[in-house]
Formats: structure tokens, sequence, C-alpha cells
């Protein structure tokens, strides 16, 4: 039976600090299992504590390790809520950072953003969304064409929004004491919250 979350335990950071640079293999292999123990788990506590609150949020998966060093400096997780629609946390020594994102789409995911963009309820819905997000100090980003699609007007009002073949947002949410409690759940719920507008939005109209 799992554990309860009680946060990450102040000796997560000291390992990360010796993972830093460009660590040997012999010392990622010293520091493995500190790592899985003090890094990695409290990670999929953490998501276990959110999935309890949410069906949707059940199908979740905490990164392993891989060769490249960063994957051993930040522990990754994601929650997939449609395809390629996904929320994110990461645990650095920078604290935790958490994302919605709908990224890595296939062709008609792209056609149907578009689609939706163009649309007056849906688009317009979706910039309030944006506005919003940034106002709460996202940075909304992804992979923009150079310009608007040929199938739209150059002046289009959602112009900007029509060059998106992604949509990330994303913010810190901080290193502060509360990462060592469980009142780290309750700050990751309500970043969660203030993602779902946009997460609800990408899953219904980019869902394929």
């Amino acid at each position: 039976m799992r554990g309860p979350f009680a946060g990450w335990p102040e000796g997560a950071f000291d390992v990360l600090m010796r993972l830093q640079g460009e660590p040997s293999q012999a010392l990622r292999e010293e520091c493995r299992e500190d790592r899985e123990r003090l890094v990695r788990q409290p990670m999929i506590a953490l998501l276990n504590e959110v999935a309890d609150t949410n069906l949707e949020y059940e199908d979740f998966s905490v990164w392993h390790y891989r060769t490249n060093p960063w994957w051993w400096q930040h522990q990754g997780a994601v929650i997939r809520l449609a395809r390629n629609v996904e929320m994110g946390l990461r645990f650095d020594l920078d604290g935790l950072r958490i994302q919605g994102a709908w990224w890595y789409p296939v062709p008609e995911q792209i056609k149907r953003f578009r689609q939706a963009v163009a649309a007056e309820d849906s688009g317009r819905r979706l910039v309030a969304v944006v506005e919003d997000l940034r106002d709460r100090n996202y940075g909304v980003t992804g992979d923009l064409m150079k310009r608007v699609p040929r199938d739209y007007p150059a002046d289009h009002p959602r112009a900007e929004l029509l060059m998106h073949r992604s949509l990330i947002a994303a913010r810190p949410l901080g290193c502060e004491a509360w990462l060592h409690t469980p009142e780290a759940v309750d700050v990751v719920l309500e970043a969660i919250g203030e993602l779902r507008d946009m997460m609800s939005w990408l899953a219904r109209h980019v869902k394929v």
C-alpha cells in the first residue's frame, strides 16, 4: 500500500545538487537509490493524491532516468487528459513547476484547433482563457508558424492563435517551505484549477 504524500524531504535538494553539471555514470549510480527515494517517489505520491481528487487525473506517468544528465537533474511527470493534451509537473533545484500543454499533435488535431480558434464562440473563449492565464503570470508559448495559415485571412482577429501548432501555458509554483509538507498537494490542485479551462477547451476541440 502506498504511503501518503508528506512533501519532498530536505535531502532531495542535496541529491539534485550532487547531480549538477556533468555527473559521471559512477556518480549517477551512487545517487540512484537516494534520488529514487527522495525525489521520484514523492512525485509519485503527490500524483496519487491528486488522482484521488478527480478520476480525470488517474492517467499519469512519472519519468525514470535516461542517459542525458538533464533527466537526473529534473524530475518530470505528466497527467494525460486526451491525446497530446497533458498537464506536466517538474521538480528540480528551482522548486516545482506546472504546465498545461497541447503538443506533438497529429495533423488532424492542428486542423481542428484552427477551426475552433476561427469559430466565433470557441475562438473568443480561448482568447479569454489565454488572457486570464497571462494575468496569472503564466507564460503562454508554443510552436508558431511564421505567418497565418493560408486558409485564413492575415488580419483575422485571432491571427496569433491561428499560427500555433502547439499551445503551452506554464509557470513556476515556487521553492517555499510548503514543498516539504503535504500542503504541496493543495498548491498543485490550485494550479490545476487555473489551467482547467484551457485544458478542457483543448480536450474538447482537438480530440481525435
